[in-house]
């Protein structure tokens, strides 16, 4: 075993990984599939919504002069001719002197500039009396208020909310042409590990970054693709990698499979170092390009990026912690910028005073977990508490921790009282 030759920085491996990045293809979705996906194309408008004048109370479609003077002392009668309802409209013009019964929603008749409300009548059968006066547009949607032919309603980039699939059905879309999910494919190695739902036993510990890196996958808007355990041998993480072994000098990559299954990224967690059992740097080198491996970084210093093919490929730690860091700088930020999404941390920052240090030398940058006061929770002023700055295999150290403080490489830390940003877990 040998130790790193030199460790890229942060900033270093970002730049090699910014300089891959692009957007995947669209594809037309079903709007009740829609909701949470990121649009590729603005959404223009080709029609007025509504479409028509609207009554926007029950009431009585009228002409505003016949109602002028009206008081509960001044009652004017008004001859009722006919009812309006949505979607079923009084097809006749209203003249002075008669109302139309209108119900929210229902397309005002022709003739008609206003609606009286009911509460503004005293009814009678066929003949109506008003008791208020009411101004001409009064209680009128018109056409176009919500928006008009040509607006833009929503950018591409958007990451749809249900509201915004509300908008889309109102103009008569059915489906939404959005970027693609990336399909990432998680290859989790270690001899020592066990499935989940195992209870741990001997020597040996239950997977936890499958089921964690699987989870921020997810969140970030990736499908995944978890078969199962892999066996630290090469011959196995060949096969989870899609690379087939051959008996000619130059390996050859295993046939494209259908966009369906295929990957755009790979995340192999564990066996990421230079030791005798760290076997996915070897082989990404043989069989791929191993662009950046060894980063000044606390934990995930052992962190690997590189390519296979078309696909991107991350080498993660296997100490859960590691793990969480380095997929939170790196492979989170591939997944949402192959899918459409912004590349920086989804997580909320806030700003508090450390009670305590954070040491950290220089040139290497530290992930510090932290807890925050209530207040800072909630975005004002408050206490900030380190928690562990060391410790990459403890992973309760993140689910203790509202968030985390980052020391950059070219500071010593941070002293007691310094007022510190921290990215909040939720």
């Amino acid at each position: 075993m040998q130790g790193f030759t030199r460790r890229h920085t942060v900033q270093e491996a970002l730049s090699w990984l910014d300089a891959q990045l692009r957007t995947l293809d669209a594809e037309d979705v079903p709007l009740r599939d829609a909701a949470g996906r990121v649009l590729a194309s603005a959404v223009v408008s080709d029609i007025d919504v509504p479409g028509f004048d609207r009554s926007t109370m029950d009431g009585y479609a009228v002409v505003a002069d016949s109602t002028e003077g009206a008081t509960p002392y001044n009652r004017i009668p008004l001859k009722v001719v006919g009812d309006a309802m949505p979607g079923s409209p009084f097809t006749r013009t209203v003249a002075r002197g008669e109302a139309v019964r209108i119900m929210t929603g229902a397309p005002l008749p022709s003739g008609a500039d206003s609606v009286l409300p009911a509460e503004s009548v005293d009814s009678a059968g066929e003949t109506i009396a008003a008791i208020s006066e009411v101004s001409p547009q009064k209680n009128v949607g018109h056409r176009g208020e919500d928006f008009v032919r040509g607006t833009t309603l929503l950018e591409a980039g958007r990451v749809l909310r249900p509201q915004d699939i509300g908008v889309m059905s109102s103009i008569g879309l059915a489906t939404a042409r959005l970027v693609c999910r990336p399909r990432v494919r998680l290859v989790i190695t270690g001899n020592e590990l066990l499935p989940t739902g195992s209870k741990p036993r001997d020597y040996q510990i239950t997977d936890a970054n499958g089921p964690m890196l699987a989870a921020l996958a997810e969140r970030d808007g990736a499908i995944v693709d978890f078969p199962g355990l892999v066996q630290d041998n090469p011959e196995a993480i060949l096969a989870a990698l899609g690379v087939f072994e051959t008996q000619s000098p130059e390996p050859k990559a295993q046939s494209p499979e259908p966009r369906a299954q295929s990957p755009d990224l790979i995340i192999v967690s564990g066996g990421s170092s230079v030791g005798i059992e760290d076997h996915a740097p070897m082989l990404l080198a043989k069989h791929g390009e191993l662009a950046v491996h060894g980063i000044a970084m606390r934990p995930s210093s052992p962190t690997g990026m590189g390519t296979l093919g078309s696909r991107l490929v991350f080498l993660l730690p296997g100490n859960p912690v590691s793990a969480l860091c380095a997929y939170d700088f790196f492979a989170g930020r591939a997944i949402r910028a192959l899918g459409g999404r912004s590349k920086e941390w989804p997580y909320r920052a806030v700003r508090g005073t450390l009670t305590r240090k954070i040491s950290s030398p220089i040139g290497r940058l530290d992930y510090a977990r932290v807890k925050v006061a209530p207040s800072t929770a909630l975005g004002a002023g408050g206490r900030v508490e380190p928690l562990s700055v060391a410790g990459a295999s403890v992973l309760s150290s993140t689910t203790r921790a509202d968030g985390f403080v980052i020391v950059e490489q070219d500071s010593e830390g941070h002293a007691a009282g310094s007022d510190v940003e921290v990215w909040l877990y939720a």
